[in-house]
């Protein structure tokens, strides 16, 4: 039985005729860069956030930059590429994809990292907290692998707080902090044929600051007051993820369905100190990541018997061989560091059959039992 991580042909399969139609809608329309696709995707996507404003930009990585660029320009002075100086930190967690500290390096500034909470995943608050100093101009937490965490004392810090919600697009986010990031990637919960995604906000002016740097700063057109980039969301992308928004809270059900199957049977393998993940409110399961005693012989032991598996992620951001100059060293954050050397994602996405979720169970709790 081959059980593969992601099944995108199954999911256009299902929806095929509603996601041609899409297709040849904008290529009819001849509007293929801005214009109605994109208004309404934006609508249907801040509705279903409970949010007032959503811009959708060109990817998960433009969301996160253009996010800081709006956050972090300072009115008072003029517009400029580098929007922190070299000695300003932007304080982030050290687990997470690369993307996420990379935005306060485009923006000339330094990451800061923090370990994770024990026993998951999302980064410790407290040890956020502690490492705040006088050079903190942003805090950029991470909902990581669908679970929500709650930014509640990072907003009450008065410093800016963006959400990095790329792998967890859900009622919840960017209630309280100046803003969240979202990916479209194909691999997503809601995933794009591509690149794609949005910044989402309570605040109209964080909004419409994305919205114009979106189109290299510009409004009127041709006239920059500020700097910005090429960073739409074309309408192509849009119209194929207003079919899929549709889909999304029965997909995210059938995550859960799924996730709460292998927590049932993955929980008393004997002599496997497995650590599975927990649930709670609000979870959307974008993975499924178990911690595994031996790790990388299991994940071999599963691609013998056709299982997909993924490591997310395999070096923690402040051992990243960029990062040597900023002075970390192996031991600073030990429990990004256990992360990194023992996560192991399985599959959990909704086109997944249950005779497939017993079947990598069953393998998991073979390999232990040998």
């Amino acid at each position: 039985m081959h059980v593969p991580l992601l099944d995108l042909k199954s999911q256009y399969a299902k929806l095929k005729s509603r996601l041609d139609e899409a297709v040849l809608r904008v290529l009819a329309s001849g509007r293929h860069v801005m214009g109605p696709e994109l208004e309404a995707f934006e609508t249907d996507l801040a509705h279903y956030l409970g949010l007032p404003h959503a811009v959708g930009v060109s990817s998960g990585t433009d969301a996160l930059l253009s996010a800081a660029m709006a956050v972090l320009l300072r009115p008072d002075e003029r517009p400029q590429q580098r929007l922190l100086r070299e000695d300003e930190e932007v304080l982030t967690t050290a687990f997470s994809f690369f993307a996420t500290p990379e935005t306060a390096v485009r923006l000339g500034g330094r990451p800061v990292f923090a370990d994770l909470e024990e026993g998951g995943f999302n980064v410790d608050v407290d040890d956020m907290l502690r490492r705040i100093g006088p050079r903190t101009r942003l805090l950029l937490p991470v909902h990581l692998f669908g679970m929500q965490m709650d930014v509640t004392r990072l907003v009450q810090t008065g410093l800016p707080v963006i959400e990095d919600a790329s792998q967890t697009l859900a009622p919840g986010i960017g209630q309280l902090s100046t803003c969240a990031t979202l990916s479209f990637f194909p691999s997503k919960n809601l995933g794009a044929a591509g690149d794609g995604g949005a910044v989402v906000t309570r605040h109209a002016e964080v909004a419409d600051r994305v919205a114009v740097m979106r189109q290299h700063g510009s409004r009127p057109k041709y006239v920059h007051a500020i700097y910005g980039g090429n960073f739409r969301l074309d309408a192509l992308q849009a119209a194929l993820l207003r079919v899929k928004l549709a889909e999304l809270p029965a997909w995210n059900e059938r995550r859960r369905q799924n996730a709460h199957r292998y927590l049932a049977q993955l929980g008393d393998i004997p002599g496997a100190p497995l650590v599975l993940p927990r649930d709670q409110p609000g979870h959307v399961w974008h993975h499924f990541v178990i911690r595994a005693p031996r790790r990388d012989e299991l994940r071999a032991y599963l691609a013998e018997r056709h299982i997909e598996t993924e490591v997310y992620y395999p070096v923690p951001l402040h051992l990243q061989p960029c990062f040597a100059h900023l002075g970390y060293r192996e031991g600073d954050f030990p429990r990004a560091e256990a992360a990194a050397r023992q996560a192991l994602a399985i599959p959990v996405h909704p086109e997944l059959s249950d005779e497939q979720i017993d079947y990598v169970a069953e393998t998991i709790r073979r390999f232990y039992a040998r």
